[in-house]
């Protein structure tokens, strides 16, 4: 099974479209304030459909919620290719926020499930972080191949089409998921079961102080990163297109060089530090403490970035723009394994899907203010953003850490106690 849940996070990443999105609707002569519109909107509907669809995962089968999301991802990714004007962008950002509502949360679920059937819990953020690590390895071949296509003369929206087959092979390969792994589910749909069970997921994050101070960590962290993280890739053109060492190419394959460079080398170290995560939770003591380093390394990039676009040192800019992948894909598999402790097995999709909703939350309501800012005032606002959502934490961390020290727990040791029971003696 491990093989298995690697293989859907390196299928997943082959989206050969990420290293040229921002690009894409700018070749469909989209501003940067139109642009964050389409993603406040795609974090908007997912938002929505975002706990329900975690809900229905829990109790009608989380291979169907996969499949089915996938389902929607492949026909956003026709639209994205063929799309002529902003309302048919803003449809086809509405079939992916469905994919990315149905999928979120719910694997991860399953992958924890997995766990708890063979006893191994312990092992769960080494596990979540190789599992994770093949997903950047996947993200770093995508990048490659879909730097080949541009090279070769493809236009942006192109790209799009490529991506729909891996995810085709995505849907094959959850086929073979055991049934167990569904979860109890009903065969009938019905309201008030998916009502009664995301009330009681909802009362789970909201009562329990850990999981209500984890939604305001993913907020900040995950949120802003989402927000921020492909302002990179017009970095990238304006540095490829003065770059005397590829005066020889045409721009287009110029843009697609170094592009493909910079995120292959992205989720390389992406790769690795997911996989390394739980090293860094040992050596900080527990997941918490890791929280804690990695808050102030995130402050200290963001100032970095927003001074370094502010000089306009575009080298500076691309490794930050790295580095914060890194610290990203270190935090990640620490942040839901700190979730997992936290919340109960029978409500576990749900929990991580709000958790996910948390983030989006973010992500919407920053995404078109940045859009703004960038269009009238440049890129630095995309740094200040962050160093101003990320400093409130980092402080607050580098006081836990002068207070309580770096105390050194067992492997794989969590902030609490694992499957916290539900309100109401679900647990």
């Amino acid at each position: 099974m491990l093989i298995r849940f690697s293989l859907y996070g390196f299928l997943k990443n082959q989206a050969y479209f990420e290293p040229f999105l921002i690009l894409a609707f700018r070749e469909k002569g989209l501003s940067f304030f139109q642009i964050g519109l389409l993603i406040g909107f795609r974090e908007l509907c997912v938002n929505l459909f975002e706990v329900p669809s975690g809900a229905v995962a829990d109790l009608y089968g989380r291979r169907r919620s996969l499949i089915f999301a996938f389902a929607a991802y492949i026909v956003s990714f026709l639209l994205f290719a063929w799309a002529a004007d902003l309302s048919a962008l803003f449809f086809a950002m509405f079939a992916f926020a469905l994919g990315e509502a149905f999928r979120s949360g719910t694997h991860k679920a399953m992958i924890f499930d997995w766990l708890r059937s063979q006893d191994r819990l312990a092992e769960r953020t080494r596990i979540y972080g190789v599992t994770r690590s093949w997903s950047k390895m996947g993200s770093a071949l995508s990048v490659l191949i879909a730097a080949g296509f541009v090279f070769a003369g493809a236009s942006y929206s192109q790209v799009f089409l490529l991506t729909v087959v891996p995810y085709l092979m995505g849907i094959v390969n959850f086929m073979g998921y055991p049934a167990f792994l569904d979860g109890p589910r009903r065969e009938k749909v019905a309201l008030r079961p998916i009502a009664t069970h995301l009330r009681e997921a909802l009362r789970q994050a909201a009562l329990h102080p850990p999981l209500r101070r984890l939604m305001a960590e993913s907020m900040s962290f995950e949120g802003t990163y989402k927000a921020t993280k492909d302002y990179v890739q017009p970095v990238i053109k304006q540095t490829a297109l003065g770059l005397a060492l590829l005066t020889g190419l045409e721009a287009g394959q110029r843009v697609a060089v170094l592009t493909g460079g910079v995120y292959f080398i992205l989720h390389l170290l992406s790769s690795a530090a997911s996989r390394g995560a739980h090293r860094l939770s040992r050596a900080a003591g527990s997941e918490k403490a890791a929280a804690r380093v990695l808050w102030a390394v995130n402050a200290l990039l963001y100032g970095l970035l927003a001074a370094s676009l502010w000089l306009g040192w575009r080298g500076t800019v691309i490794a930050c723009f790295v580095a914060l992948a890194v610290a990203q894909n270190l935090w990640r598999p620490a942040l839901i394994s700190r979730f997992d402790a936290h919340s109960s097995a029978q409500a576990g999709a749900t929990v991580l899907s709000i958790e996910s909703q948390a983030q989006t939350v973010a992500t919407m309501l920053l995404a078109p203010a940045l859009g703004f800012a960038v269009d009238r005032l440049g890129l630095w606002p995309v740094g200040l953003a962050g160093f101003l959502l990320s400093a409130p934490f980092a402080l607050e961390g580098l006081r836990g850490l002068r207070a309580g020290g770096l105390r050194r727990r067992g492997p794989g040791a969590a902030e609490g106690p694992a499957g916290w029971p539900l309100p109401g003696g679900r647990g």
